[in-house]
């Protein structure tokens, strides 16, 4: 495990993003930008390769939002990603923050496990949604 980003293999995080459904077709430039901006996660195999990866966006005080968790899918089902997940929770920069959020489809019971539960008052929540952002734009008229 490393925080460090020289250590992330960026066509390693590429591949697997845009193969899920939170961020399908999403571009090599927004994934460099991405890690940019955040606190990320490599996980390592005995080899060094990449093979697992999280990012958190935070102030490092009072918010934190985890995002783009996710485990090769050959490594898949060995609590690796859990493993992940309870390290990233349990990092300094992140472990004392009041609102700590996350969006998922299908793990909800991987996060209850470290503390994650829906939200108190979603109804204090808004937020833009653009889901087709990283659609590939028209060929043009005539596709």
């Amino acid at each position: 495990m490393s925080t460090d980003p020289a250590d992330l293999d960026i066509d390693t995080v590429h591949a697997n993003l845009t193969r899920s459904y939170w961020a399908a077709g999403i571009t090599r430039d927004v994934v460099e930008r991405s890690i940019r901006g955040s606190l990320c996660f490599g996980l390592y195999d005995d080899t060094g390769r990449q093979v697992g990866f999280a990012r958190v966006v935070t102030d490092r005080a009072t918010f934190a939002y985890l995002a783009d968790v996710f485990v090769v899918e050959e490594l898949r089902g060995r609590g690796l990603g859990a493993w992940l997940v309870e390290v990233v929770a349990a990092h300094p920069a992140v472990a004392g923050v009041r609102r700590f959020l996350l969006a998922t489809e299908d793990a909800h019971g991987l996060y209850a496990r470290f503390g994650f539960t829906p939200l108190d008052a979603p109804e204090r929540f808004m937020q833009i949604h653009r889901p087709d952002v990283y659609a590939a734009a028209p060929a043009g008229p005539d596709a």
